[in-house]
């Protein structure tokens, strides 16, 4: 808060103490909750007039008012709060990427060797390109270099999902752009836990820890995300489909899926990625398949992006900087494109550069992913990371225009409505 600004009403309200005793001190920071309901309202305030105005997607306008109200310009949300808003965030964050990864059809996927081609294209183009544009260009080391790659060769499944929904986009082009963004995703995040190896080598620590900690942060939300999938089956098999209770369990798994991942040091978007995708494999008989969060889920948007948009380091930011955070994605973007137009197929060549514009968004799971990375060595990390974080928070603004513009482009969104007492 502004000293200056309280100050006064901190003075009355001390001088009123002295009567009415059983007034409690004057409050040195806001309530958690009442602060994320306050978000929630602008957030949401924002992002329609923005939509109303310019046509902006609803992401967009919470990332600009996490930006407005957090450290980079008026800092009404602290670093302290962004503490504390870190376990909802992640609760929120890890939904979003459970549906992401629900929506992964390997089955399909498998069949069509088209749509494999494609994504195998995209994602070992995109690190190739990225990895040699920080170590080459920007500078980084090669560990460094392969951290930021694989923070940013992905696009943001999350953003996608939220985009389609909003949109109402139905088609080859959406269903390209959804499954590229899911499988980049978790190819983003295998090469994640490589190369947290990689930065641990870099600093010189023993060998066990080189080997240990990515086979702890893999296999733990492998076996988390497996075994509350397995739950979330063996429950919600004895319940009616598509009915509430099954929705009630979906969600208590996956947030006790979110409390074991912190309990134990995995990464919580990892876990609950793969639970999404196992979930999606796994479901032979139909269970969940038709189960979904209700449509007050927009709400874990708006919570996730004004806080993403307040973490974003904005005030780091320096021209050189600047300039390599475009450069970087600008070498993104081709290599995706390239990706795209190279990969052949039924599709025309102009639906898929649509569907390579379609998968820029870059954007929470980057920066979490980030977060992640910096956590361990917090003294380089952040300085390390800089580049990928710069690049995360230009994305967060042009990355959902992007994908909707490609979506509108391809003819397959629909006439928005408005959905009574939701977000989207």
């Amino acid at each position: 808060m502004n000293e200056s600004l309280f100050s006064p009403l901190r003075e009355a309200w001390t001088a009123l103490r002295g009567t009415l005793y059983f007034l409690p001190p004057f409050p040195s920071r806001v309530d958690t909750l009442a602060l994320l309901s306050l978000l929630l309202v602008v957030g949401l305030l924002v992002a329609e007039w923005l939509r109303e105005r310019w046509g902006w997607p609803r992401v967009l306008g919470y990332v600009v008012a996490g930006t407005v109200f957090g450290p980079p310009l008026l800092g009404w949300i602290s670093a302290d709060i962004l503490a504390q808003l870190r376990p909802i965030a992640d609760a929120a964050h890890g939904l979003l990427l459970l549906e992401a990864g629900r929506r992964l059809d390997l089955r399909w996927l498998l069949r069509n060797r088209e749509l494999l081609r494609g994504s195998v294209s995209d994602i070992v183009v995109s690190f190739l390109a990225i990895y040699g544009f920080a170590c080459f260009v920007a500078g980084l080391s090669p560990a460094w270099a392969a951290a930021t790659a694989a923070v940013t060769m992905a696009s943001a499944p999350a953003v996608v999902l939220l985009i389609i929904e909003e949109s109402r986009a139905q088609g080859q082009v959406t269903e390209r752009v959804m499954m590229y963004s899911a499988l980049g995703s978790a190819a983003s995040l295998v090469v994640f836990v490589i190369v947290l190896g990689f930065v641990h080598a870099q600093q010189d620590v023993t060998w066990m820890i080189v080997l240990a900690h990515p086979l702890w942060a893999g296999l733990g939300a492998c076996l988390i995300g497996w075994l509350a999938s397995r739950l979330a089956l063996l429950i919600a098999g004895q319940l009616p489909k598509r009915s509430l209770s099954q929705v009630f369990v979906l969600v208590a798994l996956a947030l006790l899926a979110i409390g074991v991942s912190r309990m134990l040091g995995v990464p919580v978007f990892l876990t609950l990625f793969l639970m999404g995708v196992i979930l999606s494999f796994s479901d032979e008989t139909k269970v969940l398949s038709y189960t979904s969060l209700p449509e007050g889920h927009g709400m874990l948007a708006i919570i996730l992006f004004v806080v993403v948009g307040a973490s974003l380091p904005w005030r780091d930011v320096t021209w050189l900087m600047t300039a390599q955070a475009l450069g970087l994605l600008l070498v993104r973007a081709a290599a995706k494109l390239l990706a795209m137009a190279l990969s052949g197929g039924a599709l025309s060549a102009g639906k898929r550069i649509l569907a390579g514009i379609g998968i820029q968004p870059l954007s929470a799971t980057a920066v979490f992913m980030a977060f992640e990375i910096g956590r361990l060595y917090p003294e380089i990390g952040h300085a390390a990371l800089q580049l990928a974080f710069l690049a995360a928070a230009i994305m967060d603004i042009a990355g959902p225009v992007l994908c909707r513009l490609a979506l509108n482009r391809a003819g397959e969104t629909a006439a928005e409505k408005e959905v009574p007492g939701g977000a989207l």
